[in-house]
């Protein structure tokens, strides 16, 4: 999260879960249970808030996930305590007690999500062609193209068909104001533009 100037990181629940996941699925225990059934009651309050404005879910967040995650931090420290230094469990819970800041930003900010998963999805299809982007031309180009899969990555996220946003786009910005450019960011235009289809199974 970038504010005030400065970045803060947010790490994922999704990885964090993962590591406890592993080791319960190899020696299931009772901590194990107890550490994904906590982690699972954060992802359902988040379920319950989704497409909420940022202060509502910051609201609900400091409400009902913090003392969670209070109760979590207790939960694993205690449990760290009483484990053998190389039991498999200990990894796991370190993952998340060395980024406990990071995991625990969603709370502090309603615009932070607790999980990076939609970031990686829109992300994929950068990762699978990136032997193309070596030959971008330059840096600049490189920068260019970074611009416009953040633009039509939130077109998807608006529910925008992309080539209809770039149609509306092209055919106005010759004329467009330059202080006002913003109304022409996806979410201000979505209104205007026939609804993106579902995509096909």
């Amino acid at each position: 999260m970038y504010l005030d100037g400065k970045i803060r990181p947010a790490a994922c629940w999704d990885h964090a879960r993962r590591y406890v996941f592993d080791v319960h699925e190899k020696t299931p225990s009772e901590t194990t249970t107890q550490l994904l059934d906590r982690i699972g009651e954060l992802y359902g309050i988040e379920a319950e808030i989704r497409g909420k404005p940022s202060d509502e879910r910051l609201r609900v967040r400091q409400e009902k996930s913090k003392p969670l995650l209070v109760a979590l931090e207790k939960l694993m420290r205690e449990k760290l305590a009483t484990l053998w230094p190389k039991a498999p469990l200990v990894e796991a819970i370190n993952y998340s007690l060395n980024r406990w800041d990071a995991l625990t930003l969603f709370c502090d900010d309603g615009q932070a999500e607790i999980s990076n998963v939609l970031a990686e999805n829109a992300l994929r299809c950068v990762a699978l062609g990136r032997r193309n982007y070596m030959f971008a031309g330059s840096d600049s180009g490189g920068e260019r193209a970074a611009a416009m899969y953040s633009l039509l990555g939130s077109c998807k996220l608006n529910g925008i068909n992309p080539r209809a946003y770039l149609d509306y786009v092209l055919t106005r910005i010759a004329d467009h104001k330059i202080n006002v450019i913003d109304e022409l960011l996806p979410w201000n235009v979505a209104r205007l533009l026939p609804p993106f289809p579902p995509a096909s199974n």
